[in-house]
C-alpha cells in the first residue's frame, strides 16, 4: 500500500506508458475508441468474475486492466483535443460533489435510501427527461431489468413490503402456468419474462444482486457437471450412453464435493 504521494507517481508512470505505447506500438497506434469498446467490455466481465470468486490478486489485475482502459480512451480523446484524463477526473469529481449535497452542502439525510432518492432527484435537475435515461441500452436483460427497478424505488415507484413483491412473484407464476395450458407462444414468453421481472424486483427486496446470484450457480452447475463429465470418464463411458440413474448417482456427489 502506497502513500498519496507514491499513488500518484503510479498514475504517472501509466500516463507516461501510454504516450510512448501510442507513438511506439504499432498495435497501440492503432485502436480507436469502437475498437477498444468490446475489449472494455470483455475486461469487466473478467473484474465480475474475480469479484465473485473472490480472488484479490486477480481483482487487482483485472483493475489495472480496466485503468489502461480509462487511460487509453482519454489519451485518444486529447489526441483530437476533445478532453484528456484531468477532464476525465474533473468530470465525475464535480459530479460527485454537485450529487452529494449532504456532504458538501446542507443537507442532512437519514439513510443510503434517502442518498438514492436525492441522486435520482438531482439528476432530473440536471436536465434528464426520465429517470430511465441512465440505464445503457446495450445492458444484459438481467442485470437491465435490475437497474431499471433501482432507477423507479429511487423516487417512490416501489412496493412497501417483501410480502406484496412475493405475492406478486406467485401471482406472475399463476398467469404464467394459464397461458401454458392455453399453448399461447407468444403469451408464455411475455409471461416468463414477467415472472422473471417480478423474481428480479424480490431479490432486491432481499438485498441479493441478481446477476451475481444466477452467476454462482451457473458456476456452481459447471462444477457439477464436469465432476460428472469425469467419472463417466473414468468408467469409460460416454455420457450420451449412460442412463440417467447413473448420472444421478454421481451428480448427488458431485454436490457433496466442496
Amino acid at each position: 500500500m502506497g502513500t498519496r504521494q507514491q499513488q500518484l507517481a503510479a498514475f504517472e508512470r501509466l500516463l507516461t506508458i501510454m504516450d510512448e505505447l501510442r507513438v511506439g506500438c504499432p498495435w497501440d497506434k492503432k485502436q480507436t475508441m469502437e475498437s477498444l469498446r468490446h475489449l472494455t467490455i470483455e475486461e469487466t466481465y473478467e473484474l465480475g468474475d474475480a469479484i465473485l470468486d473472490n480472488d484479490l490478486e486477480e481483482i487487482k489485475k483485472e483493475l489495472g486492466d480496466l485503468l489502461l482502459h480509462i487511460v487509453f480512451y482519454a489519451k485518444i480523446g486529447s489526441e483530437t483535443n476533445d478532453f484528456d484524463i484531468a477532464d476525465v477526473a474533473n468530470s465525475i469529481s464535480d459530479k460527485l460533489v454537485s450529487r452529494h449535497p449532504h456532504i458538501y452542502g446542507d443537507i442532512n439525510v437519514a439513510d443510503a435510501a434517502e442518498v438514492e432518492r436525492n441522486w435520482e432527484k438531482l439528476k432530473l435537475k440536471e436536465g434528464k427527461k426520465s429517470v430511465l435515461e441512465g440505464v445503457p441500452k446495450g445492458l444484459p436483460a438481467v442485470v437491465k431489468a435490475s437497474r431499471i427497478q433501482d432507477k423507479v424505488s429511487g423516487v417512490g415507484f416501489d412496493w412497501e413490503e417483501p410480502q406484496q413483491v412475493f405475492e406478486k412473484v406467485q401471482e406472475e407464476l399463476g398467469e404464467l402456468q394459464h397461458e401454458i395450458k392455453e399453448n399461447n407462444q407468444d403469451k408464455i414468453e411475455a409471461e416468463f419474462g414477467d415472472v422473471l421481472f417480478s423474481m428480479i424486483n424480490y431479490a432486491r427486496f432481499l438485498k441479493i444482486d441478481p446477476e451475481s446470484a444466477l452467476e454462482r450457480t451457473n458456476k456452481k452447475f459447471i462444477k457439477r457437471f464436469q465432476y460428472l463429465e469425469s467419472k463417466a470418464k473414468i468408467l469409460g463411458k460416454e455420457m450420451s450412453d449412460m442412463t440417467l440413474a447413473e448420472m444421478d448417482v454421481f451428480w448427488e456427489e458431485a454436490k457433496k464435493q466442496k
